[in-house]
């Protein structure tokens, strides 16, 4: 591989990973921007948990992070990225405990999050499973974070297990009545599309970034085959009694 082109390569990836970030946020604030953040802005959301609303200050919070952190990398500002670095992992420990207990507690309490006809707690395995998949990615992505390919890799699979709360909010309701096909479909399309452009652009498959997508893949068929089994109903049942 010659200079120019490993070059090129660097600033194909920086290029993938901005629309990345562009791609999340437009998802994210299309998603979350008639139920929370216009009804914030404008007065109009009813008084509710303090939760809920701590729960959306640090999802908001990680996006604006996420966003800095390949602007960073783009503009060559790797010290400032690094250190930055530690804030992350701090958000992150914030982002699994605050979204732990407002799952539990839309479980319990009800939530508008939770889709029509599917009982709350055979819900509940979803948003849980993301905390899961999350502290996986995002663990293996601080672990690997010396060796760059894969940290960058990691973190935009974090990206993506985050998109299906925000696509299934999505005011199209063609695109909203197709559920499950949709909201997990668009982050398994997108994995398997960014894995095999991945190996086509390297000449080369990214074992880590590999491995990582087929975890994200396969949870989503695993959390609806578990989440109506009486195992999974019970155990839901004896988070929930916890809650406050």
């Amino acid at each position: 591989m010659d200079i120019d082109q490993k070059f090129d390569w660097r600033r194909s990836d920086r290029r993938l990973f901005l629309l990345a970030s562009a791609f999340f946020a437009i998802v994210i604030f299309v998603g979350f921007g008639p139920t929370y953040y216009f009804k914030l802005l404008s007065g109009s959301l009813p008084a509710g948990s303090m939760l809920i609303h701590a729960h959306g200050t640090v999802m908001t919070t990680w996006v604006i992070l996420f966003i800095a952190q390949v602007f960073l990398i783009r503009t060559k500002q790797a010290k400032v990225h690094m250190n930055l670095g530690m804030l992350g992992i701090a958000l992150a420990m914030l982002l699994v405990f605050i979204g732990f207990f407002t799952a539990v507690a839309a479980a319990k309490y009800g939530s508008a999050s939770t889709p029509p006809g599917i009982p709350p707690l055979a819900f509940l395995i979803v948003p849980l499973t993301d905390i899961l998949v999350f502290i996986g990615l995002f663990g293996a992505a601080i672990y690997y974070r010396k060796r760059l390919a894969d940290h960058k890799r990691l973190m935009l699979l974090t990206v993506l297990n985050f998109l299906p709360p925000a696509i299934a909010r999505i005011p199209i309701e063609p695109v909203r009545a197709l559920g499950p096909i949709v909201f997990f479909g668009v982050p398994v399309l997108l994995a398997i599309g960014l894995v095999a452009y991945d190996a086509w652009r390297n000449r080369k498959l990214n074992r880590v970034f590999f491995i990582g997508s087929l975890i994200l893949i396969a949870s989503y068929p695993l959390r609806l085959a578990v989440s109506g089994t009486e195992t999974w109903m019970a155990f839901a049942g004896w988070l929930t009694s916890w809650a406050a």
